[in-house]
């Protein structure tokens, strides 16, 4: 069990077992010891550990190796003698969650991460790995104190154990909760039917046990939570903001959109808004629903500080998005792998914008018993548009690209009309970062500088969405 945290925990990882309730307390820089719950064995038991026989709870106790730069005095850029907003961000050692944790403890918010650490555990169970090389959940969190003078605090646990959650949620106090907290691969959810189980069981009764959590401890807290576009589909007509207003036969309603999911992943984010939905409608629970487009690029104000505080890049088959993977497939000369006709037409934006999505959202909460639903991207491509993007901006740096199509491992429209609205979050104040040159240049370059990291038997396609069995299914190549 050890090993199951070695990835991240620094130096020193002593075990112990109890049956008695145990306090959770964060791990925050210049601590020297930090108590966090293990992986909820109801949510991985057959998928991490493989055995039948039933485990007692435990406890990790890691020694925190300290940073001995000397951080900058704290400065303030915040007029108001108000205490500090408390930001719970659930999934903030993610490629989202962690820009974002930053960007709010930038911005002068109270912030906590919750993180069960899964995500890494991916990378080994599959034999992937980050393009970029990734610090541990300590040190970059130690790093942060040392360059900032802020503190993060740290719970690491999972969120399907609803004990470890009530205590995070006691402890620390939260006004907002930002919901990161999921297995977000449609891919990783069609592996097999262990990984479809995992991911729905992970990630409806990780939110299940938030809203409960709002609901008995923090029942003015706002929650902030990740969706995704992918819920609405392709449909022939456009895609509003969360609700469309119908007339069928003489009567007019406004209703929720329709969705129409395409993976078990898609399916779980379905469930997701349902549950938000009903409990802001019965419990009076207030709600934000970002429906997030493809997110882009890795490179945030904050993570740019130090090596230490950069973020993760997937590049494969399973976890890695469309543009991301199509520069480093440039960069390493591999040709842009296009599934199909290359007509699927999503929504994209940058991962910059993905923060302050973020902090709009936080700095404008939603009413008492609102569920509101921002769609969240900024500009809409198709495949083949990203690829012809990535081809004139790859030769302009002398790299020699080329595209190939390949048959569609996904059950998706591959020419279809797509229009979605996405006004809410402008006129709530969001500043777009668009896909200029300047920025597919930058992708591009720091592709390029970590192209000896890329595995090439990551990049073609290995999951089926029609081959998905029930026998558990080996990723090694």
């Amino acid at each position: 069990m050890a090993h199951l945290l070695s990835a991240s925990c620094p130096s020193v990882i002593s075990l112990s077992s109890s049956s008695s309730k145990n306090s959770v307390k964060p791990f925050v820089s210049g601590q020297t010891f930090f108590n966090a719950q293990l992986l909820s064995r109801s949510s991985l038991k057959g998928l991490l550990f493989q055995e039948k026989k039933p485990r007692k709870s435990c406890v990790f106790r890691a020694t925190a190796v300290p940073i001995t730069q000397q951080a900058p005095p704290e400065t303030s850029t915040n007029n108001s003698s108000s205490k500090p907003k408390r930001v719970m961000v659930i999934g903030g050692d993610g490629y989202c969650g962690w820009a974002t944790a930053l960007h709010l403890s930038k911005k002068n918010y109270e912030v906590c991460i919750v993180d069960n650490l899964v995500r890494r555990l991916f990378d080994h169970q599959l034999g992937l790995e980050s393009l970029t090389p990734i610090a541990s959940i300590h040190d970059r969190i130690s790093r942060w104190k040392a360059l900032t003078g802020k503190s993060i605090e740290l719970y690491v646990g999972d969120i399907c154990d609803f004990e470890f959650l009530a205590e995070s949620f006691k402890s620390f106090e939260p006004d907002s909760v930002v919901h990161f907290g999921e297995q977000r691969s449609a891919p990783y959810s069609m592996i097999d039917r262990s990984r479809a189980v995992y991911t729905q069981h992970n990630n409806v009764i990780g939110t299940l046990n938030v809203l409960f959590a709002i609901k008995e401890f923090g029942e003015e807290c706002h929650l902030v939570k990740l969706g995704t576009m992918g819920e609405y589909g392709t449909p022939n007509i456009d895609i509003e903001e969360g609700y469309i207003t119908i007339t069928h036969n003489g009567r007019t309603d406004t209703l929720p959109y329709p969705k129409q999911a395409s993976s078990f992943y898609h399916l779980s984010k379905v469930h997701d808004s349902h549950n938000i939905a009903f409990t802001c409608k019965a419990w009076g629970i207030r709600a934000t629903d970002l429906n997030q487009g493809v997110v882009y690029g890795v490179k945030t104000d904050e993570t740019e500080m130090h090596e230490e505080l950069r973020n993760r890049l997937d590049y494969d088959a399973v976890f890695g998005t469309a543009l991301n993977r199509f520069c480093v497939q440039a960069a390493v000369g591999h040709p842009l792998t296009v599934y199909g006709k290359g007509g699927q037409t999503r929504g994209y934006l940058d991962i910059r914008d993905t923060v302050q999505c973020v902090e709009i959202a936080i700095a404008n909460p939603a009413k008492a018993g609102e569920f509101r639903v921002f769609n969240q991207f900024t500009e809409q491509f198709s495949v083949n548009e990203l690829a012809s993007l990535v081809t004139k901006a790859g030769s302009k740096l002398g790299l020699d690209v080329k595209k190939m199509t390949v048959p569609n491992p996904r059950v998706e429209a591959e020419e279809h009309y797509y229009n979605a609205k996405h006004t809410k979050l402008m006129e709530l104040g969001l500043e777009p970062h668009y896909l200029s040159d300047s920025l597919l240049d930058s992708l591009l370059n720091f592709a390029v500088q970590f192209k000896d990291r890329v595995d090439t038997k990551q990049i073609m396609p290995s999951v089926s969405w029609k081959k998905i069995g029930v026998k558990t299914k080996s990723m090694t190549t």
